[in-house]
């Protein structure tokens, strides 16, 4: 979860997040490598005098100035293609998980187990625990997943268009009424992560957030075990 006042992103809980994290600080240290020559040249020519009657072309320089500007874009294309195909392909999964999005809260299925599941609301303030203390994020079902473990997300709506989106886990599907959309997830480490709906989808668009809770594979089981058992 960000703290009030944080100006980065989010800690990352997946390695696509992770490279994502490590491409916007690639791109903003190019960025603001340009700003300051840019900068410096235009304070240069603010404040000096000096002017050079006979220079009237420079091939050298064209090719210079045309040269390095395609060099610092390919820097900037290349790991932005190379990213942009890995957070499209999705691994052999292990589980299966269908998120569908309904006005307004989520309805979660796993498709290798009939016995969890279930619907997704916000809980309200007075019903906030101790232990989650977060208002507007907090749900009353929890998305239990297993860490280190290739999962698939199906992503759908049963009535408008909705986008189940987890920041910490570099995750933003939109969900629409009749398509089924996946994406693939990989949970580095325990905790609790939350998300809401990018999507402007009615009244209370923004009050149908996303808790992941992330648990180790053998607490997964016996979580499944419990489940079939009862």
């Amino acid at each position: 979860m960000p703290y009030w006042g944080q100006l980065g992103l989010q800690d990352a809980a997946s390695p696509v997040m992770t490279q994502l994290t490590e491409f916007h600080d690639h791109a903003m240290t190019i960025l603001v490598m340009i700003l300051t020559f840019v900068g410096f040249a235009l304070l240069s020519l603010m404040i000096n005098s000096f002017t050079v009657k006979t220079l009237t072309e420079s091939p050298v320089l064209e090719s210079v100035w045309t040269i390095i500007p395609g060099l610092i874009l390919l820097t900037l294309a290349l790991p932005s293609l190379r990213l942009l195909y890995l957070m499209d392909e999705v691994m052999t999964p292990a589980l299966t998980v269908k998120a569908i999005g309904n006005q307004w809260y989520w309805t979660y299925e796993y498709t290798d187990f009939n016995s969890m599941g279930g619907d997704s609301y916000m809980l309200a303030s007075d019903d906030l625990a101790p232990t989650s203390p977060f208002r507007l994020l907090e749900v009353d079902n929890r998305l239990v997943l297993p860490c280190s473990t290739n999962i698939r997300m199906l992503i759908t709506a049963s009535d408008v268009m909705h986008s189940w989106t987890v920041p910490s886990l570099g995750v933003k599907v939109d969900a629409i009424p009749g398509r089924l959309n996946q994406v693939g997830l990989m949970i580095t480490l325990p905790g609790v992560f939350y998300g809401q709906c990018s999507e402007i989808c009615g009244a209370n668009h923004s009050f149908m957030p996303i808790a992941i809770e992330a648990r180790s594979p053998q607490d997964f089981m016996n979580i499944i075990h419990n489940n079939m058992t009862n």
